[in-house]
C-alpha cells in the first residue's frame, strides 16, 4: 500500500485475528510555547472549542483554583512500557480518601490554557471552568463535590507516547492499566469512575469491556458505538469529510489511526472496523448512559445500553444537543447522585431512578412530556403498525396499496415527500424501519436519505429544534448496494446492514431495502400529518458541525409502491397506559 511518507505511515497489525495494513496520520506536533497564543481567536472551529490542543510538557503540583491542587503531567507506564501523562485535580487540604472520575480521550487535557474565555456552543460564558477537558467532567465542579478528576492523554496524544489507537481494543486495554495504576493512589478510595460525552463517551465502552476490577461505574453521555454503522458508512454511505476534520486536530509525537484513510481503503466491513466494537456483554458495572434525539450518537448510545449486560443501567433519553445537556445544572445533580451511590456507596435512593426516561418531543423546543419513566428501551408495551406508500397519490396507508405505481426523482438533487394525517392523538417511541423497493434509471446504485417529519393539516413542516436549528427528523441512511442485512444482529423491528459485499444493481432491477431509522420519541396530534421523506442528499442548513457524504447518484431514483412492491413505514405506536371517558393517560 503506498501512502504519501510525508503525512501518513503504515504499518501491518492484527484486527480480530484479521492481518490488515493499519495507516496512519503523522500529528500535528505539541507547542513548545504558548506565550501570547489566543486559541480563541483561531480560524480552526476546533482548536476554538481546544480540541487537540497540547501546552508544553511541565511537570509541577500547583494551586489550579481555590480550594483545589493539580499534579500536572504525571507519568503513568501501560503494561507494554509506554508512557502516557495525565493531570489530576484534587480538594486541597482534604485528609480523607476520596474516589477519581476519568476523562480519557485524544482531546488535549489542557485546552483552557490556550483560552481567554473556555466556552463550548450552547453554554453559556463561565459555565465551564478553565480546568476542564473537552466534553468532560469540570474539576471545578466535582473537585467540591468531593471527588478527584484525572484528564489523561492517551497513548500518543500530546506528550504520552506511541501512536493513537482511535478506540479499539489496544485503547481498551491502556484504559484498563490507567484505572488500576489511578485506583492504588494514596490519596484514592479504590474507586474509579469515568465522565465524559461524546468522543470521551466513546472510549468508555471499550475500556469497561476490559473489565478493570476497580472500575466502579461509567457515565457515557452520548457515545457512538459501531464506528462503520453510526459513522464514516451510515448505511453503506461513506463519510469521510467529518471524521478527517475531527483526526487533523490530534496532536502527539507520532501518529495517528486514520479511520478515512482506512475507509478509503477498507470500505467493507473488516477486522478493523470490528475491533472498534465493544464487547457490550462484559459490561457489568453500573452504567448510566444518556442519549440525545438529535444527534449521531443516539444509535450507539441506545444500542450499548440495551445490550450492556449489566443489572444497574439507566437512560435518559432527551431532545437538546450534548453539550448544554452534560452541563445542567439538573443533570450534574443527577449524576452526582448516581456517582454518589457508586462510588462513594452513599445510599441515596438512586435505585428508585426509572430505568428509562424520555423526552417526548412536541414541535420546535417543546416536548410533549419531559423525563417520563419506563421500565425499558423499547417500550413493553409498544405496537408496531404499517403505513403503506402510494406513489399515486403521495401519501400512505393502514391498509396494503392494491395497485402497483412508481414515483421518482431526480438522484442527485431531488426528493419526495409521502404524508399520512393522523386521525387521533399519536405517539411513536421506539425504532422504525422503511422498507423500499427502488430501481436507479441510469446508475447501478442509489443512495438514499431518509427523514422521518411531523407536518401540520395544512402540510407544513413542523420541525423540532436544537441548538436553535431545525433538525431535520429521525433518520436512516441506505446505500442500496449494501442492502443485505445482518440476520444476527437485525431484529423484526430494526433491520442492521452487514456492509461486506455491494450488490450493484442491473438495469431494470427493483432491490428492496430495508432501511433502519434511528430510535426516536415524538407525539402528533389529531390532524396533524406523518411525513417520509425520501432524496438522494443530506436535507439540513446552517448546521455547524460540517458533515457531508460522498454519493453515488446519477440519473433517476424510481420508488415503487403497491401491489407486490409494497413499500411500507413500520412505525412504534405508543397506545396510552389508561384510558377513561373523554381521556388518555400517557
Amino acid at each position: 500500500m503506498e501512502v504519501n511518507p510525508n503525512t501518513h505511515f503504515t504499518r501491518k497489525e492484527v484486527f480480530m485475528g484479521e492481518e490488515i495494513e493499519a495507516i496512519y496520520l503523522k500529528a500535528r506536533k505539541p507547542l513548545a510555547d504558548i506565550d501570547g497564543i489566543d486559541l480563541s481567536a483561531s480560524d480552526d472551529p476546533m482548536l476554538r472549542m481546544g480540541h487537540g490542543f497540547c501546552p508544553p510538557f511541565n511537570q509541577r503540583t500547583y494551586e489550579a483554583a481555590p480550594g483545589i491542587i493539580c499534579e500536572q503531567d504525571l507519568e503513568v507506564v501501560l503494561r507494554d512500557g509506554c508512557k502516557i501523562y495525565c493531570d489530576i485535580f484534587r480538594p486541597a487540604n482534604c485528609t480523607e480518601k476520596i474516589p477519581v472520575i476519568v476523562s480519557w480521550s485524544w482531546f488535549g487535557k489542557r485546552p483552557g490554557d490556550g483560552m481567554s474565555e473556555w466556552q463550548l456552543m450552547g453554554v453559556p460564558p463561565g459555565t465551564v471552568s478553565k480546568l476542564a477537558k473537552f466534553e468532560s467532567p469540570d474539576p471545578a465542579y466535582w473537585c467540591h463535590q468531593g471527588y478527584a478528576v484525572a484528564n489523561v492523554d492517551v497513548r500518543g496524544a500530546g506528550h504520552s507516547e506511541g501512536d493513537v489507537h482511535i478506540f479499539g481494543v489496544q485503547d481498551g486495554m491502556d484504559g484498563y492499566d490507567f484505572v488500576e495504576w489511578v485506583a492504588q493512589q494514596p490519596w484514592c478510595n479504590g474507586k474509579v469512575g469515568m465522565a465524559g460525552n461524546s468522543g470521551v463517551a466513546i472510549h468508555q465502552w471499550g475500556i469497561a469491556a476490559q473489565c478493570p476490577p476497580h472500575l466502579a461505574c461509567i457515565a457515557p453521555w452520548e457515545s457512538t458505538t459501531d464506528l462503520y454503522r453510526e459513522s464514516l458508512f451510515e448505511g453503506g454511505i461513506p463519510a469521510l469529510a467529518f471524521n478527517q476534520f475531527i483526526a487533523a486536530q490530534v496532536t502527539g509525537p507520532n501518529g495517528v489511526d486514520d479511520q478515512v484513510e482506512m475507509g478509503r481503503h477498507y470500505p467493507l466491513m473488516n477486522g478493523y472496523w470490528r475491533n472498534k466494537i465493544p464487547d457490550f456483554s462484559k459490561v457489568r458495572i453500573p452504567v448510566y448512559q444518556t442519549a440525545g434525539w438529535s444527534h449521531f450518537h443516539l444509535r450507539g448510545s441506545v444500542n450499548a445500553w440495551r445490550r450492556c449486560k449489566s443489572r444497574k443501567k439507566w437512560l435518559r433519553a432527551h431532545r437538546d444537543f450534548e453539550w448544554p445537556d452534560s452541563y445542567s445544572p439538573e443533570n450534574l445533580e443527577d449524576l452526582k447522585r448516581f456517582y454518589d451511590r457508586y462510588l462513594k456507596d452513599i445510599h441515596n435512593g438512586w435505585e428508585m431512578t426509572p430505568k428509562v426516561r424520555i423526552d417526548v418531543m412536541d414541535a420546535f423546543d417543546i416536548d410533549y412530556q419531559i423525563r417520563r419513566g419506563e421500565d425499558n428501551f423499547p417500550l413493553k408495551r409498544t405496537e408496531y403498525r404499517r403505513y403503506y406508500l402510494d406513489a399515486a397519490h403521495m401519501d400512505m396507508h393502514e391498509q396494503e396499496v392494491p395497485v402497483h405505481s412508481s414515483v421518482s426523482y431526480d438522484g442527485e438533487t431531488g426528493f419526495v415527500e409521502f404524508d399520512m394525517e393522523f386521525t387521533e392523538d399519536t405517539e411513536l417511541t421506539g425504532y422504525m424501519f422503511l422498507r423500499l423497493f427502488v430501481e436507479a434509471d441510469g446508475n447501478d446504485d442509489a443512495d438514499l436519505f431518509i427523514n422521518i417529519q411531523k407536518a401540520d393539516a395544512a402540510g407544513n413542516w413542523v420541525p423540532w429544534d436544537t441548538l436553535g436549528e431545525h433538525h431535520p427528523g429521525a433518520w436512516g441512511k441506505c446505500r442500496v448496494s449494501h442492502r443485505e442485512l445482518d440476520e444476527k444482529l437485525s431484529t423484526a423491528y430494526n433491520p442492521v446492514m452487514k456492509h461486506e459485499r455491494e450488490l450493484k444493481l442491473a438495469p431494470g432491477e427493483i432491490a428492496q431495502c430495508d432501511i433502519e431509522i434511528v430510535p426516536s420519541s415524538r407525539f402528533w396530534h389529531k390532524g396533524q400529518r406523518i411525513r417520509v421523506q425520501i432524496a438522494g442528499h443530506y436535507i439540513r442548513d446552517g448546521w455547524f458541525e460540517p458533515f457531508s457524504w460522498d454519493t453515488e447518484n446519477k440519473g433517476k431514483h424510481v420508488i415503487h409502491t403497491g401491489g407486490e412492491y409494497a413499500s411500507f413505514l413500520q412505525v412504534p405506536y405508543i397506545p396510552p397506559r389508561y384510558k377513561t371517558v373523554g381521556y388518555d393517560y400517557r
